[in-house]
């Protein structure tokens, strides 16, 4: 309600009702006695308009009140709109760690789904008309469309996967370097860590992979496997040098078998025969590789004595393949052995 308007209507019609009693009325007095004191005499037409002033005043005094409660409840409103924008900031940030707190019913609803929620964007969203929501648009669009910006000032999480995507985006653009990622890897993720080693190690010498032996995996090891005496990115390194590579990743029966398969593209059978001996007599589980190892390279002698040593259940597929061979029936020993080249 406009109060100014209602004041000068308010006054209109007092003086107009005033008016209408003097004039009609002009005789009529009484008076009034409150708490002992006697007003004297005066105009009905007095009282009746001092009996809308006092109502008139107590209904400005309310609306008053009325206005400054709902000025109160208005800024409230106002603040949480405010928050609300910074809730979904967060959102669209992904940011795990959130103390937005809302002043209203109504908005702390909406609260508790969206300040445990990630925003992700569908497509192109026009300008909303808030700045800050604008800005934050406009970076997560360019880091999703492969773009390294800067991060720094909104303190994410490392965990973050916006972070995370950001930090490959650097990458990619070559902003940071493999040295760089496993240096400190602290700063990175597991999957950046990886993948940067594993692009590493296509090319780096023994001596820096062996720095960075801890991100060492089963992949990567096949990756430097291949690159033994081979003519691109050549690797010149020892059996022992490889056993000590080995001993770093957890291996299986089947992953020797491919890493002699592997070495067999390059490495001289002597040494190759010298690796999987050694690892034989470290560990079984490498036993089956020395094998497939002496078959390919036509060591029958080696490879019955392991053979007849052997108990009846084991080794059945090099049994099997070295009575073929007996029977003058020559196969090649992948028939029986699967494996892989890496």
């Amino acid at each position: 309600m406009y109060m100014k308007r209602y004041s000068i209507a308010a006054l209109i019609l007092m003086g107009l009702i005033g008016s209408f009693f003097y004039i009609n009325f002009p005789d009529q007095h009484f008076s009034v006695t409150v708490l002992g004191i006697n007003t004297g005499s005066l105009p009905v037409g007095f009282w009746i308009v001092l009996s809308m002033g006092i109502l008139y005043i107590a209904t400005i005094l309310h609306m008053l009140y009325s206005s400054i409660i709902g000025a109160f409840n208005l800024r409230k409103y106002r603040i949480d709109s405010e928050t609300f924008v910074d809730s979904i900031r967060d959102a669209l940030l992904g940011r795990i760690e959130r103390h937005n707190s809302y002043k209203t019913e109504r908005y702390s609803l909406f609260a508790q789904v969206l300040d445990h929620s990630r925003l992700s964007l569908l497509k192109e969203i026009a300008p909303t008309g808030d700045e800050k929501l604008d800005e934050t648009i406009s970076l997560v669009t360019r880091v999703e469309n492969g773009e390294h910006v800067d991060l720094k000032k909104y303190y994410l999480a490392k965990e973050n996967p916006l972070v995370q995507k950001n930090q490959l985006n650097a990458y990619n653009a070559g902003d940071i370097a493999e040295e760089q990622i496993l240096n400190h890897s602290e700063k990175y993720s597991s999957d950046l860590i990886a993948l940067a080693f594993t692009n590493y190690a296509k090319t780096a010498p023994l001596n820096l992979i062996e720095k960075y032996k801890e991100f060492l995996t089963k992949s990567v090891l096949f990756k430097v496997v291949a690159r033994v005496n081979a003519e691109e990115n050549n690797l010149d390194v020892s059996v022992d040098s490889l056993i000590a590579l080995f001993k770093e990743v957890s291996l299986a029966e089947d992953d020797f078998i491919n890493l002699s398969a592997t070495l067999a593209e390059n490495m001289l059978p002597d040494e190759r025969i010298k690796l999987f001996k050694l690892l034989s007599d470290d560990n079984d589980i490498a036993t089956p590789a020395y094998l497939y190892t002496l078959f390919d390279l036509e060591m029958i002698s080696p490879a019955e004595e392991i053979l007849e040593n052997s108990q009846p259940d084991e080794y059945i597929y090099f049994k099997a393949y070295k009575a073929l061979k007996d029977c003058n029936k020559n196969f090649g020993i992948e028939l029986f052995i699967q494996h892989k080249k890496f």
